[in-house]
């Protein structure tokens, strides 16, 4: 480990971008990556440079259908059809204003938010705000390894504690994957996204059994409301799990590993196509997680509970563990296996694009907020190890029942972190001493911080009971 002091860009011409790579010591984030893809002149054709600039926001989308979504858009179709699918895409649209917000920070002050955190808020703050960081992504992780461990347990029949550990390999993955760069490590993710919305799709639109109504669903889209009780917990719980604090960080760190010139025109281009890229990748993510809601609402909705083969009933209800039901009812319900197969590979899917994205979110958090610097397969194993340890140990007390509980508690953590990089994220953007003229406009004003101030809102509203299912997870009750 290593204090990183390296000087940068001493030629850089003045301005937020060179002010502030001179404050932070000149220390890129993602270096090993930084301005790794080349990006053409800012008077080249639309499609080469919309080529050049696609990708940061596809990595990040891959945390707004993490499974930690699934388990609370499962249960919204199952219990209220397709009542809540306003909600998915209200918390969709709030996380196209926070995305576009952070590749905001990083394309016009040349740093990531951790850095603006350690350079322009008291000295003190440092290691707090560190801390939180890497329990947000240590509980993020968490969410992780469960989804990719059911899934090896659902495919494989491996036992879930095994299944766990076996994840921990996963290390391996990304070692591989970083020795080919950054448009490598996108094109992975795009094909694991890929996977998911391929099998999402054979689901609802293939399979015989299911046959949506559109006109339904659009009307449930477009017309908010929560006319049956219970509604508003599962809408909370929805939008909780929506925007992923450690995104905020990440994406003003991804879109640095594109070459970005420093004048005005360069500047205006990357802002806009780094927008396309935010509301295009998150635009995909919202249909990836109004297919589960609506796959749970064909499926499961006004049912009580299904005979699966051996004759073993399962049961559906507030406390189910909706991710293990589905892979266990899809198959009768649906009348082939396949359903259930498509439904597990599109979990695996998840949990391992998702676990690239955070390992890469907290070695900016950590080079950020620290200027430490460490080898990434150390990165790697202290994450992994931080979150299978509880996992393993949950796991190993109370058995494979546990899962919807550890989930519960990493959503909890992730709540409370979240206003901790939501705020200082519009703190900076909106200041036009940081920003100068690229501060935030009226249009991202109102939508950044109406955005920040409704999910502060609701997690604040279902904080009491969040915390009393995380203390029964940690206590067993």
């Amino acid at each position: 480990m290593k204090t990183a002091d390296r000087q940068t860009n001493l030629n850089a011409p003045a301005g937020p971008r060179a002010s502030a790579e001179a404050q932070s010591g000149g220390h890129p984030s993602l270096e090993g990556v930084h301005s790794s893809v080349e990006v053409p002149h800012h008077q080249a054709g639309f499609w080469e440079q919309w080529r050049a600039f696609v990708g940061p926001a596809i990595l990040v989308s891959v945390g707004y259908m993490d499974p930690g979504n699934w388990g609370t858009d499962l249960q919204g179709g199952a219990r209220f059809k397709y009542g809540l699918l306003w909600v998915v895409g209200l918390a969709s649209l709030m996380a196209i204003f926070m995305q576009v917000i952070s590749a905001r920070l990083g394309v016009v002050t040349g740093k990531d938010l951790a850095q603006c955190c350690r350079d322009w808020y008291p000295k003190w703050t440092r290691w707090p705000n560190w801390l939180l960081s890497e329990v947000a992504i240590g509980a993020c992780d968490l969410a992780e390894v469960l989804g990719s461990a059911v899934a090896l347990n659902l495919l494989f029949h491996i036992p879930l504690l095994w299944a766990v550990i076996i994840t921990g390999l996963d290390v391996l993955l990304l070692l591989a994957l970083q020795r080919f760069g950054m448009r490598t490590i996108e094109a992975v993710i795009l094909l694991l996204i890929a996977t998911i919305g391929v099998c999402y799709f054979i689901e609802i639109f293939i399979l015989p059994e299911t046959k949506p109504s559109f006109l339904e669903m659009g009307r449930s889209l477009v017309v908010p409301h929560f006319g049956q009780a219970g509604m508003l917990y599962v809408a909370i719980g929805i939008i909780g799990a929506t925007v992923m604090p450690h995104n905020l960080y990440l994406h003003s760190a991804l879109v640095q590993s594109r070459k970005l010139q420093k004048d005005e025109p360069s500047v205006r281009r990357a802002l806009r196509f780094n927008t396309i890229d935010s509301v295009a990748a998150l635009t995909v993510a919202f249909f990836v997680n109004a297919a589960i809601l609506v796959l749970a609402a064909m499926v499961f909705f006004g049912k009580e509970g299904v005979t699966v083969p051996g004759g073993q009933v399962v049961r559906f209800g507030t406390e189910s563990d909706w991710i293990r039901v589905a892979y266990l009812t899809l198959a009768p319900l649906l009348g082939t296996a396949a359903a259930s197969t498509l439904f597990a590979v599109a979990l695996l899917a998840s949990g391992q694009s998702s676990t690239i994205t955070g390992t890469l979110a907290g070695q900016v958090v950590m080079e950020g907020f620290m200027h430490w610097r460490i080898k990434p397969w150390v990165r790697r194993l202290i994450t992994r190890t931080l979150a299978i340890l509880p996992a393993v140990f949950i796991i190993g007390l109370r058995g494979d029942s546990s899962v919807t509980d550890l989930l519960t508690l990493s959503q909890v953590v992730l709540a409370l972190q979240l206003p901790f990089a939501m705020f200082p994220l519009l703190h900076f953007t909106s200041s036009r001493k940081r920003m100068g003229s690229w501060k935030n406009g009226w249009f991202l004003l109102i939508g950044g911080w109406g955005s920040a101030i409704l999910i502060t809102a609701m997690d604040i509203y279902g904080l009491p009971d969040s915390l009393k299912a995380a203390w029964q997870v940690i206590t067993g009750g």
